[in-house]
């Protein structure tokens, strides 16, 4: 596989839907990860990105409007310890739970699927970052249906050892728009992270879907102080 610029990954498709970017600034100073969500609906562009601790949550933007919650709010990102998580649903809190109670980030998968949202069968993307003594390893994950399956659950797991400097990956929901929505397919796929926490965060926002991205949250963590920095940026 080669590195791919992320701008042109992301304007590649009007809708990859929800994704997850993690890797290292190209200074090797800090660990990077992204997170951002598209909506096609109104319910699903019906959504804000809130600080919550040292994590975030989606919130109704107007909760006059919210119909069903269950798949679109939950906290995206939560803070354990040394540990980040970040998933694309409340995935988050069976980690941390599972986590906190000494058990694994894969176990902790192994107790979910894919999202309940016939025809789509949404996939469930996760990704952890561990921090340990001014370095970090991380891992993404993909829980997706057998090719529309609803009765089988494909599992996979990559894992980052020693993260090269101004390198990350992106793992997205969809390949693209379609009825019903395909899934994503393949590895993470390896894109040169470069510039500042304002420059990440602009390069990812301005080259998503105008009509159809909703809110993204980008975080910088300073490997040698543990000073985390943290953008959110809400369509509405």
């Amino acid at each position: 596989m080669q590195i791919v610029d992320l701008a042109k990954e992301l304007s590649s498709t009007d809708y990859p839907g929800r994704g997850i970017i993690i890797g290292k600034s190209d200074d090797g100073k800090y660990a990077v990860c992204a997170y951002f969500i598209m909506g096609r609906s109104e319910n699903s562009r019906n959504r804000v990105f809130v600080e919550d601790g040292d994590g975030i949550r989606t919130e109704a933007f107007d909760p006059a409007k919210l119909e069903d919650p269950s798949l679109i709010i939950y906290a995206p990102v939560r803070m354990l310890d040394n540990k980040l998580i970040v998933t694309n649903g409340d995935q988050t809190d069976t980690v941390y739970e599972f986590m906190k109670n000494g058990r694994s980030f894969n176990r902790a998968l192994r107790s979910r699927e894919f999202e309940p949202d016939a025809p789509n069968f949404t996939p469930r993307i996760s990704g952890i970052l561990e921090f340990t003594d001014g370095s970090f390893e991380y891992a993404m994950s993909i829980l997706k249906s057998d090719m529309g399956d609803s009765d089988c659950c494909n599992r996979f797991t990559f894992t980052y050892d020693n993260p090269k400097n101004g390198l990350g990956r992106f793992i997205h929901t969809y390949m693209g728009d379609g009825n019903p929505l395909p899934s994503f397919e393949g590895e993470p796929t390896p894109v040169a992270i470069s510039g500042n926490i304002d420059e990440l965060t602009s390069t990812i926002w301005s080259n998503l879907n105008e009509d159809n991205k909703v809110s993204l949250f980008v975080r910088y963590v300073d490997l040698e102080s543990g000073k985390m920095d943290t953008r959110i940026v809400n369509k509405n």
